[in-house]
C-alpha cells in the first residue's frame, strides 16, 4: 500500500506515501481507509493525523492510473471520503506543500484541517476538462463562501494557505502552522480528541450570494474569458446546486456532471494536452540521469525584438545575459524596450518594483564577441539567411569557451549546415523561440544529427527553468511548427482563390477556435515573410504549387500592420482589420487570369481543408522521425499557433474525427480541379493507421 500506519501518543499518524506527490491511487486510497479502521478498532487511539510523506501533502489523483481500472477500483475517492467523515474519532488533515483536486477534497472530508504556511490550495480539474468530482464543488463552498469557491473552481488556479487562512469567515482550516508541521497537527489532535460532536464540512450550509444574479454574471464572464469551454460553466452550475441542496444530493449532482463530462471530447483533449505538454521533456534516446552542463550566465546575440524577448526569458529566471549587437543605438533600442516592457509590468501591477530592479540587474551589454566568450550558452538571434549565421557560429567557435552551447534561434533554417561550421557541432542545437519569446510559451528544441545527447537534456532542463513547453524537433525545412503551418497557409490562398473571402476564411478558423485565422496572423507577422520563403521555395522545391495570390498581394506592398495595409485595410495606429476592396479586386484578377469561377465554399469546408492539410503534413514529419510522437506535434500547435486547446492539437483532432474519415474528404478535396491534387494524397502512415483502425495517439 501507499500510506503508512504508526501511532504516536495516542494519535494514529496516516502518511500518504506515494511520490512524486502522493496521488490517490489505487493503493493510496486503500490505505487510508485501512488505517482509519485500525484507528477505531485501537482503544489506546484517541485521534487521528493524516499527512503527507516527503514535500507535499496530496496532489490529487494518481495521473499513472488514468484511463486504467485502477482509476475506479475500490475503494474509490468517494469511499475513502466517506470512511474518514464517518470516523467515530477526529480525523486532522495536516497539510503543506500542495493540496490539490482530490487531496483537497480529502481534507474536506476531515474534521480538521491544519495548513503550514506556504501551501498551495486548488481544485484544478477545470483545466481539464472535467469538475471536481468527490465533493469539492459543493463542500469547498461551504468553508470558504461561494465567491471565492467559485474563482478557485471555475479558474483551477491555487490560492497560497496563509490568504485563505486570512480570509473573514473562512472555516477551510482551524490552525495555520509556522514551523514543523507533523508534532503542531498530533498536538492539536490531542487537544481536541475530547470535543464531541465531531464538527463536519456536511453539516456547515452555504448562504446564497447577495447578487442573485451572480451565477449567471458568472456564466457571462466563463463564456468570453474561457470561450468554447464547457467544464468552466458546469463547474458554476455544481456550484449554484450547493446553495439549493444538502450536500448527498449535491454530490450527486456534481457526481452526474462528472461523469458526463470525463468522457466528452473536451475531456479527452485536455487530458491529452496535460499529459503530452509533460511527455515532450522526454527524449526516446537520452536517459534521464544524463548528466547536465551547467548553465550559470547566458549570452544573447541580436537585441531586436527576439533577441530581447529571449533575454527577458533568462532574467526572469534569475540567469545573467550579456546582450551583444554591432552598434551602440541597437544595443539601447533593445535595453528600452525590455525597461519598457518591464515598466508596463509593474504599472498593472504583475512585477513588484523590486523585482524589475534585480532582473534589469542581471543584464549587461557590449558590443564585443569577446565579451561572451565564458558564456555557458549562447543564443544567436540574427537575421534569418544562411549567410549570416554561419558567420556569426564561425566566429562563435572561434571565442567561445570549451563546453560553451551554441545555439540559433533560427525558425526554418537547416541546423545541420549551421553545426557544419563550426568544429564543435556536437555543441551546437537549434532553439526556436516564438514570438513574442517572453510571453509564447513554445519553444522548438532543433536536434541536429551532430548534436551531443548531454547538450539536448541541458537545454529541455533550461527550458524548464525559462517556463518553456519545449518540443524536439529533427532538421527540415521549418521543423514542426512552420512546416506545417505552411500548408495551412497554403490551403487559405487556394481558399480564396476558389471563390472564398478572406474574411470568410478567418471567421470559420476562429469559429473553429483559433486565435487568429490565417490572413491576420498573417498581417500580424509580416507578409513579407511568407513572401521570401516562397521565392526561396520555387528554387529549392519547384515541385510545391502555390496561389498566385499571396505574392499579387505582397506585389502591391500589403506587408501587413507594419505597412498599414495588408489583407485587411488599418486605420493608423490602429489594428482592428478593415475588409479591402483592393484585395479583392486583386485575388478577382488572379482568378480570371487563371480563367477560373467562384464557387460558394462552405465553411465547413474552410476548416477541414485547413486543419487536414496540416494532419497530413504531420503524418509525414512522424513518418520521417522529426517528431517522435504525435503528442509532440500536438503540443507545438497548442502551444505556440493557437490551435484551440479543447480540441487537442491536429494529430488528436483527426483522430476524434477518425482517420477513414478524414481520408474519405481528402479524396473529395483531391478531386478539387483548381486546388492540388497531388497534395491531397494520404501520407503513408496515415493511410496505414487508417486501414489499421488505429488513430496517431494511442
Amino acid at each position: 500500500m501507499s500510506a503508512t500506519y504508526q501511532v504516536t501518543d495516542g494519535v494514529a499518524v496516516i502518511s500518504l506515501d506515494n511520490p512524486p506527490v502522493n496521488g490517490l491511487g489505487q493503493g493510496t486510497r486503500a490505505g487510508i481507509v485501512e488505517g482509519i479502521q485500525k484507528a477505531q478498532a485501537d482503544a489506546a487511539v484517541q485521534a487521528v493525523v493524516i499527512i503527507g510523506a516527503g514535500k507535499v501533502f496530496c496532489g490529487g489523483a494518481d495521473i499513472r492510473e488514468f484511463g486504467s481500472p485502477k482509476a475506479f477500483a475500490e475503494p474509490n475517492l468517494h469511499v475513502t471520503i466517506e470512511a474518514v467523515e464517518r470516523s467515530a474519532k477526529p480525523v486532522v488533515a495536516a497539510i503543506h506543500g500542495v493540496a490539490m483536486g482530490g487531496g483537497l477534497e480529502l481534507a474536506l472530508g476531515c474534521h480538521y484541517r491544519v495548513v503550514a504556511k506556504g501551501t498551495q490550495i486548488a481544485l484544478p480539474e477545470v483545466n481539464i476538462g472535467i469538475v471536481p468530482g468527490a465533493g469539492g464543488t459543493q463542500r469547498l463552498p461551504r468553508v470558504l463562501g461561494v465567491d471565492t469557491a467559485l474563482q478557485m473552481i471555475t479558474t483551477g488556479a491555487s490560492v497560497m494557505s496563509e490568504k485563505l487562512a486570512a480570509a473573514p469567515g473562512q472555516k477551510l482550516f482551524d490552525k495555520l502552522v509556522d514551523g514543523e508541521l507533523l508534532p503542531a497537527a498530533i498536538a492539536f489532535a490531542k487537544d481536541v480528541a475530547g470535543v464531541r460532536p465531531l464538527p463536519s464540512v456536511r453539516d456547515l450550509t452555504v448562504a446564497a450570494p447577495t447578487d442573485a444574479d451572480a451565477f449567471n454574471k458568472a456564466r457571462a464572464e466563463l463564456a468570453k474569458s474561457r470561450k468554447n469551454l464547457i467544464a468552466p460553466q458546469r463547474c458554476v452550475d455544481c456550484v449554484e446546486a450547493a446553495t439549493k441542496l444538502d450536500l448527498d444530493a449535491g454530490i450527486q449532482f456534481e457526481r452526474e456532471v462528472f461523469e458526463g463530462l470525463v468522457t466528452g471530447d473536451q475531456a479527452r483533449a485536455l487530458r491529452h494536452s496535460f499529459f503530452g505538454e509533460r511527455a515532450a521533456s522526454k527524449i526516446p534516446d537520452v536517459p534521464a540521469d544524463t548528466p547536465l552542463r551547467d548553465i550559470k550566465q547566458v549570452a544573447v546575440i541580436g537585441a531586436g525584438t527576439m533577441g530581447g524577448g529571449i533575454t527577458m526569458c533568462f532574467l526572469n529566471a534569475g540567469i545573467p545575459v550579456k546582450l551583444l549587437e554591432m552598434k551602440q543605438e541597437a544595443i539601447d533600442r533593445g535595453v528600452s524596450t525590455i525597461r519598457k516592457n518591464y515598466e508596463t509590468q509593474v504599472a498593472k501591477g504583475k512585477l513588484a518594483q523590486d523585482k524589475y530592479e534585480q532582473r534589469m540587474g542581471l543584464l549587461t551589454t557590449t558590443l564585443s564577441y569577446d565579451d561572451i566568450a565564458q558564456a555557458d550558452m549562447v543564443i544567436e538571434a540574427v537575421f534569418e539567411d544562411m549567410g549570416v549565421k554561419s558567420q556569426v557560429f564561425t566566429k562563435l567557435d572561434s571565442i567561445m569557451k570549451p563546453g560553451a552551447i551554441l545555439a540559433s534561434n533560427t525558425s526554418t533554417l537547416d541546423v545541420d549546415k549551421i553545426a557544419e561550421v563550426t568544429k564543435r557541432p556536437g555543441d551546437v542545437v537549434g532553439l526556436h523561440f516564438f514570438s513574442p519569446a517572453n510571453v509564447m510559451r513554445l519553444l522548438e528544441v532543433v536536434r541536429s544529427k551532430h548534436t551531443a545527447k548531454d547538450v539536448m537534456a541541458t537545454v529541455m532542463a533550461v527550458a524548464k527553468k525559462i517556463k518553456k513547453v519545449a518540443v524536439v524537433s529533427g532538421v527540415c525545412d521549418g521543423f514542426i511548427g512552420n512546416r506545417m503551418f505552411e500548408q495551412y497557409v497554403r490551403q487559405s490562398f487556394f481558399l480564396v482563390e476558389e471563390g472564398a473571402t478572406v474574411q470568410q476564411v478567418d471567421k470559420a478558423a476562429e469559429a473553429f477556435g483559433f486565435a487568429m485565422g490565417p490572413f491576420r496572423v498573417g498581417d500580424l507577422a509580416g507578409n513579407d515573410i511568407g513572401f521570401a520563403i516562397r521565392k526561396r521555395r520555387r528554387v529549392e522545391r519547384p515541385d510545391v504549387i502555390y496561389s498566385p495570390v499571396g505574392d499579387a498581394i505582397c506585389e502591391l506592398g500589403r506587408f501587413g500592420q507594419k505597412a498599414g495595409k495588408g489583407w485587411y485595410d488599418y486605420e493608423v495606429g490602429k489594428r482592428d482589420p478593415i475588409p479591402s476592396a483592393e484585395v479583392q479586386a486583386c485575388i478577382d484578377k488572379v482568378r480570371a487570369d487563371k480563367g477560373g469561377t467562384p464557387r460558394q465554399i462552405s465553411d465547413d469546408e474552410i476548416v477541414q481543408r485547413l486543419v487536414l492539410a496540416m494532419v497530413n503534413e504531420g503524418a509525414l514529419i512522424l513518418e520521417e522521425g522529426i517528431a517522435s510522437k504525435a503528442s509532440d506535434i500536438d503540443m507545438v500547435y497548442l502551444t505556440g499557433y493557437g490551435f484551440p486547446v479543447y480540441r487537442g492539437g491536429p494529430m488528436l483532432y483527426a483522430d476524434m474525427l477518425g482517420l477513414p474519415k478524414v481520408i474519405e474528404l481528402m479524396k473529395g478535396f483531391a478531386a478539387n480541379p483548381n486546388g492540388d491534387p497531388a497534395f491531397w494524397t494520404p501520407a503513408p502512415l496515415l493511410a496505414k493507421l487508417a486501414a489499421e483502425g488505429k488513430g496517431f495517439t494511442g
